[in-house]
């Protein structure tokens, strides 16, 4: 309904053996001569008997989808337990790492994202630009996962998901909330930051919806509620007033977030509200194959309330950069709290850990470069993964990125500014053009890079079509420099005015690397 009412698939979907249409507004003649020709062709082809097919008009057909859906399928979501991970950055890698700390804890589980879902087997690629599905599709998808016995479904639940709007997640019982981050994005939907912030902050409100007793398998179950924040956020205060549920809190004190990436002074922030259970991450080092870093329990006060020192683990993935020791902190601590399970326990079970596809994902085919897919494609996130790969890069550093197109403008020339501050070499390509001008797309991004002292066809170049541009960052690219393609990452396709195009990213590289000769 964004571009054209939805009125006008009415035929087709009786056409196709609808029983009931449920709509708004009203039909205007040609819509509704094609429902009577539907009409007849049912009667005519003995399909169905179009007297019985109920026409239903409500006010707001969208808000109605998810009531009516979770009906359908038997209210899944209060048959599980269900989880919740929102924020601007971090959402698809800190759900597959509940997913996937869930069943290395033994219990079976389900999970929606970005990058993958799984219906409770294996993960597979979703194939769909879209985080948080339609209410039709994520209460079917919720069914299935219980058909096939999860007692967990982790759901990255998008702004545009928690929206009254769209009401993507409406009569999903969310028993645990989680806020990672906050910042400018999707303006072009939500107008204000404000409105963005309020409209991720509905995922924790969700948490006061009913009561958490669940039928888990036959059983009653009582399903422990909590939300869980990223204390280095700004908005971390407004998450934790948005519901009544307990909330706990994780930190790195800056060290892992922003420009102060790894060994670096803390920058400023938020005061920590009181009465919050804190979980520590210190002492971290990233490498281009891992990460290493410690995390301290909250503080315990004993019977006589004198604290205790708080047990501290030490922590080893195969995960690359520093700012997955939020996504992991966050992770550990809803594994912890939703099964009752120590920290200590859970936090066993990190080494066995996989990456998310299209995350920080390596690819080496013995080319002299370090080749770095990522996903990263707003400000906030170039900010994240930059400095740090600045600090360790002995030779020149390569960005190839671009912004989605009908999308918010304002981030254009802050993704070309951040991304000159840190990278020798700028190459502006397609990301989703859809229905703007390639060319006049880039060069607002390019404003920001020549702002940074970039140089147009020196060390800036706007190359629109994506394959050529790999190749010429490839070409460009020697011993010890690092070549990061960022934007595109576990997509499928490139969306142009005509719509996608078939598209993959670590395969183009592959395949621009095999011309090189690294095969």
């Amino acid at each position: 309904g964004t571009h054209t009412t939805g009125n006008v698939f009415i035929p087709q979907a009786i056409k196709n053996g609808a029983v009931a249409v449920v709509f708004q507004g009203e039909f205007d003649s040609a819509i509704q001569d094609s429902i009577s020709e539907a009409l007849e062709f049912t009667k005519n082809t003995n399909s169905i008997n179009p007297d019985k097919i109920a026409f239903i008009r409500v006010t707001d057909s969208r808000l109605v989808m998810a009531p009516l859906s979770a009906k359908f399928y038997d209210e899944p979501s209060k048959k599980m337990g269900i989880i919740g991970v929102t924020g601007t950055e971090g959402k698809s890698s800190t759900v597959s790492f509940i997913w996937q700390l869930l069943k290395l804890s033994g219990h079976k589980a389900g999970f929606i994202s970005t990058v993958q879902y799984s219906l409770g087997e294996d993960a597979i690629a979703n194939p769909q630009h879209q985080t948080t599905p339609e209410a039709t599709i994520i209460q079917r998808q919720l069914y299935e996962m219980l058909q096939n016995g999860c007692e967990y479904a982790v759901i990255e639940t998008s702004s545009h998901g928690l929206s009254p709007k769209l009401n993507r997640t409406g009569n999903i019982f969310f028993d645990a909330g989680i806020f990672m981050n906050v910042t400018l994005e999707h303006l072009e939907f939500h107008k204000t930051f404000e409105q963005y912030r309020d409209d991720k902050a509905n995922l924790f409100r969700k948490l006061d919806e009913h009561d958490h007793t669940k039928l888990i398998n036959g059983k009653t179950v009582k399903i422990p509620s909590f939300g869980i924040v990223n204390l280095e956020d700004p908005s971390a205060d407004y998450f934790i007033k948005a519901t009544k549920q307990p909330v706990l809190g994780f930190t790195t004190e800056g060290k892992a977030g922003k420009a102060a990436g790894e060994g670096t002074a803390a920058t400023a922030l938020p005061k920590i509200p009181d009465a919050i259970p804190v979980l520590l991450g210190r002492n971290i080092a990233s490498a281009r194959f891992g990460l290493t870093f410690d995390m301290s329990e909250p503080s315990v006060i004993d019977k006589h309330s004198k604290p205790l020192p708080p047990k501290v683990f030490h922590i080893r993935s195969s995960l690359p950069g520093a700012f997955n020791t939020y996504n992991l902190m966050a992770a550990i601590e809803a594994v912890s709290r939703l099964t009752n399970t120590s920290l200590e326990k859970v936090a066993a079970l990190v080494p066995q850990l996989v990456p998310v596809k299209g995350r920080m994902t390596v690819v080496d085919k013995g080319q002299p470069f370090e080749l770095i897919i990522d996903y990263a494609h707003t400000p906030s996130s170039f900010e994240t993964i930059f400095p740090p790969l600045r600090r360790r890069c002995s030779g020149k550093m390569i960005a190839l990125f671009g912004s989605g197109g009908e999308r918010d403008l304002k981030k254009r020339p802050l993704q070309g500014q951040i991304a000159a501050k840190f990278c020798d070499i700028v190459i502006l390509t397609d990301e989703d053009p859809r229905g703007e001008d390639s060319v006049e797309l880039l060069k607002m991004i390019a404003v920001g890079a020549e702002k940074e002292g970039r140089v147009m066809d020196k060390d800036l170049f706007i190359t629109p079509d994506r394959p050529t541009a790999i190749r010429q960052a490839f070409k460009m690219a020697g011993k010890n420099d690092i070549v990061l393609l960022l934007g595109k990452a576990h997509e499928n396709s490139i969306i142009y005015a005509d719509g996608p195009h078939p598209y993959d990213e670590i395969t183009e590289a592959k395949k621009a690397l095999s011309e090189l000769g690294y095969k």
